[in-house]
């Protein structure tokens, strides 16, 4: 059998190939009839963050046995980072092959799965010949929580590391991929040994409520680290079992952000601020320069401010000046500014020079 499943942007395709299925007809469920998540589930979806996953990306090899003891086959998962239509994901392959009863079986799942568990291709294939092939349409409301083979893989590596919540009911699909509720619990720890080590382990079950079946179990135990250690199917006589010691994950320690404290800067005592002090001063005193001999009558007009400054004598020198050079701006009137400074101003006149009041008065008849 073989399933592909791909999310667009306003609803959830399903291609299923095999030998039970009906060809050519389109197979349609009124929203009434789907199972819906929990809303506690869909919270804890809401709550996942991308930091969740950092200890999570890495590899499981699994060996699969028989009631009796043989080895049948392998069981590999692969978890990863990567770019799906240049969105960033994780890329999750899982893969099991083995004989039983001397028939080759096997199992290959492909999946992109969103930091949200949030399935956006997969592709799941069993040896099983294609005979005929039928399409299910979904509506992204009526999949809300859904968690596919791949996304389920992820997600129990994560309950493990969080926690499992009550009444975590999500949606999958059953083996003929009707669309069916699932459930998650956590199983007691319980010691497993590994290699002569014990170790213990944390279980999640796992039950897909089939409408259409029985509903099927899945008991796994993982590390504090999440690695995969066991793997059942209620009711199948074969298991799959961690046979080596997994390297440990290693945890990068998140350093706390250094704090600096405000610090006084003397530029003076700053050697590269001194210096980039003194070539700024240089460098304005050059265009001071320049300009001055471009502009030999900035001499007479400087010349000029000065006398009438003292004759003045103001109290506010800066204000006195900004409105006796106002007078040669472009964006002002032309006028002269004998007239201008000689209209009355806020600046109070110093009566001590006996002239000043002459003086004043002999500049505005002249003008």
């Amino acid at each position: 059998m073989r399933a592909h499943i791909q999310r667009p942007r306003d609803r959830l395709s399903t291609t299923v190939s095999g030998p039970d299925t009906p060809s050519g007809i389109p197979v349609q469920k009124k929203a009434d009839d789907l199972p819906k998540s929990s809303e506690e589930a869909l919270e804890f979806l809401e709550s996942i963050d991308v930091r969740d996953f950092r200890h999570l990306l890495f590899e499981d090899n699994l060996v699969t046995i028989s009631d009796t003891g043989k080895e049948l086959g392998e069981f590999k998962v692969t978890i990863s980072s990567t770019q799906h239509e240049g969105v960033s994901c994780y890329l999750i392959h899982a893969n099991s092959h083995g004989a039983i009863d001397s028939v080759l079986c096997g199992t290959s799942i492909t999946a992109y799965v969103s930091a949200k568990l949030e399935t956006l291709e997969q592709q799941h294939h069993e040896y099983v010949q294609d005979v005929q092939r039928t399409v299910q349409t979904f509506s992204v409301d009526s999949m809300a929580g859904f968690i596919s083979e791949g996304s389920n893989l992820l997600l129990q590596r994560l309950l493990v590391r969080k926690g499992i919540p009550e009444n975590l009911q999500l949606l999958s699909f059953d083996s003929d991929s009707n669309l069916c509720s699932v459930t998650y619990r956590s199983l007691d720890a319980r010691i497993q040994t590994i290699l002569e080590k014990d170790l213990e382990v944390l279980g999640v079950e796992r039950t897909i409520n089939s409408s259409a079946d029985l509903p099927t179990t899945w008991q796994s135990y993982y590390t504090k680290e999440g690695h995969l250690s066991s793997r059942v199917q209620i009711g199948s006589p074969v298991t799959m079992r961690l046979t080596a010691l997994p390297p440990p994950v290693e945890e990068d320690e998140e350093e706390d952000k250094p704090t600096f404290g405000k610090k006084e800067l003397n530029w003076e005592e700053d050697m590269q601020l001194y210096s980039k002090f003194l070539e700024r001063k240089d460098e304005l005193r050059g265009d001071h320069a320049a300009y001055m001999r471009r502009h030999p009558e900035l001499k007479a007009i400087l010349a000029d401010f000065l006398q009438f400054l003292l004759l003045r004598k103001p109290g506010d020198v800066v204000a006195f000046a900004a409105e006796y050079f106002s007078s040669f701006s472009s964006t002002m009137p032309s006028t002269s500014p004998y007239a201008e400074s000689a209209k009355s101003t806020h600046f109070p006149q110093n009566c001590s020079n006996a002239k000043i009041g002459y003086l004043t008065k002999a500049t505005s008849e002249m003008i």
